[in-house]
């Protein structure tokens, strides 16, 4: 089993419209709503590569049962979320049918309290024993110490449990101290962690700061790894259209999937780039195109440098 953890769970609503316009009312041609956080999209993207995958994470309040209502639709994806008090967060996204662009609104996430931290702990280190590898994903709530990721990865590395990080901020920075065996930050994020604009002796910066590999996400040019084994670039053949939200978790699936498999780094990340590009090309995140999944991870571009 894969766990994956998202600590800030949503309800994320779509709203399409023909054209977004600032100042102006606009009818709504289509209302979406699905199971969110990054954590979230991450175990759906698994499930359907054929992983057995259980998502833990906080849910609350009548939006947090309409994310269990959805999350229990998910084809083969376990629900262990922890009841908490507070309601859990909507995210708002406008997709602009005439630009393609999407515009995203993310609220803040429930008051954690101190006993809902520790019933979430203790949590954890149980499902952590039937884990294979587990993913701690995106924004911590109001409540959540900033050093939560760095507990868990601590807990996950006693387990004898593989981890890849994926969070910014001062979450990510004290997260690397931790020494997780993957982070993937995108290229502002490991700037931010850093101090560099430069992604190759940035990724390895990140490296000597904990981490056992950094996979850092070029958005459109893919993926660049720094690892025991050596450095890779692997990019797309070709620039895909469509919405990349979600893009970075479908990489993260792909990631922990080639480590639960044995694969090796340039197959790993193979898989990664074309998860990520078929979920551009997908309705919603924690989806992929499989026929362009299938087309891209033929002809990704994996060079050693």
């Amino acid at each position: 089993m894969i766990l994956t953890v998202t600590l800030n769970t949503a309800l994320d609503v779509t709203y399409r419209v023909p054209r977004l316009l600032p100042h102006a009312s606009h009818r709504v041609a289509a209302v979406g709503e699905r199971p969110g956080g990054k954590g979230i999209n991450v175990a759906r993207v698994l499930a359907a590569l054929g992983h057995e995958v259980t998502a833990t994470g906080f849910a609350g309040g009548p939006v947090g049962a309409v994310v269990r209502e959805l999350l229990a639709q998910s084809p083969g994806v376990v629900d262990a979320l922890v009841p908490c008090a507070g309601t859990t967060r909507r995210t708002l996204a406008v997709a602009d049918d005439a630009s393609g662009d999407t515009t995203q609104f993310n609220e803040p996430g429930p008051q954690i309290t101190p006993a809902e931290w520790a019933g979430f702990l203790a949590r954890y280190e149980a499902l952590l024993a039937g884990a294979r590898a587990v993913a701690l994903c995106g924004s911590l709530p109001p409540g959540v110490p900033v050093g939560a990721y760095a507990v868990l990865v601590r807990t996950a590395r006693a387990a004898g449990v593989p981890v890849l990080l994926d969070t910014s901020g001062e979450a990510l920075r004290r997260g690397v101290a931790a020494r997780p065996e993957m982070i993937k930050p995108n290229a502002a994020e490991l700037a931010e962690l850093t101090g560099s604009r430069e992604p190759l002796p940035a990724t390895r910066d990140a490296r000597r700061r904990g981490a056992h590999a950094v996979i850092t996400s070029l958005g459109p040019a893919g993926l660049l790894a720094a690892t025991p084994e050596g450095t890779w670039q692997a990019a797309p053949p070709r620039a895909l259209t469509g919405n990349p939200t979600g893009a970075g978790d479908s990489a993260v699936a792909g990631l922990l999937s080639g480590l639960t498999e044995g694969l090796d780094w340039p197959e790993r990340l193979a898989r990664a780039v074309a998860l990520s590009a078929a979920t551009v090309h997908a309705p919603a995140a924690g989806e992929f195109d499989p026929r362009t999944y299938e087309e891209v991870r033929g002809s990704v571009k994996v060079t050693a440098g």
